[in-house]
């Protein structure tokens, strides 16, 4: 069965919170303490007000992608904290890294999109990050930084941008790109 993460009405997303805990439970109680939960097949899909997006030009070699994508959305959680959700933990007790709460839609566009996307974002002033031509050259944060320092906004070599905010914002931004196959 294939998931979505539209949900119904206003008052229904309203009424359940977005995190581990159920309704009416003490913070102690958690979804998985509770048997007379419905399946998570019956419960009503999540719709989130946010998004977040990772555009990457379509003319990047396959590592490229990977590099760049990772990158990109390392700058989304430390900058937007309300983005990640609670730590995860297995049956047997093993903790594992919080992750974000919620998807990340990967896009790829033609280098004038992409150019495009990163104005749309800056008029919106959406939190984003990028990732130029340049970046493949250095090897550290220090030389990262002064390579997209030493370049105006306007002649920035973009292979890649994330940007996170209200839905119908980012889908401004993103405008004229296509999921990545």
């Amino acid at each position: 069965m294939q998931r979505t993460y539209k949900t119904g009405s206003y008052a229904v997303r309203q009424s359940r919170p977005m995190n581990s805990e159920t309704p009416g439970k003490t913070s102690g109680e958690t979804r998985s303490a509770t048997r007379s939960e419905p399946p998570v097949d019956v419960l009503p899909p999540v719709r989130f007000d946010t998004k977040i997006a990772v555009l990457l030009r379509d003319d990047l070699a396959t590592w490229q992608r990977l590099n760049v994508t990772s990158f990109l959305v390392s700058g989304i959680g430390p900058a937007m904290p309300e983005v990640i959700g609670e730590p995860y933990e297995d049956a047997d007790g093993t903790a594992y890294l919080p992750m974000f709460r919620q998807p990340v839609l990967v896009f790829e566009a033609t280098k004038e999109i992409l150019k495009t996307a990163h104005a749309r974002a800056l008029s919106r002033a959406l939190p984003r990050a990028l990732f130029t031509s340049d970046l493949f050259a250095t090897g550290n944060d220090r030389d990262n930084r002064a390579a997209v320092r030493s370049v105006a906004t306007g002649e920035l070599d973009l292979v890649g941008l994330a940007v996170y905010g209200p839905r119908n914002g980012v889908d401004k931004v993103v405008k004229g790109a296509r999921m990545h196959p």
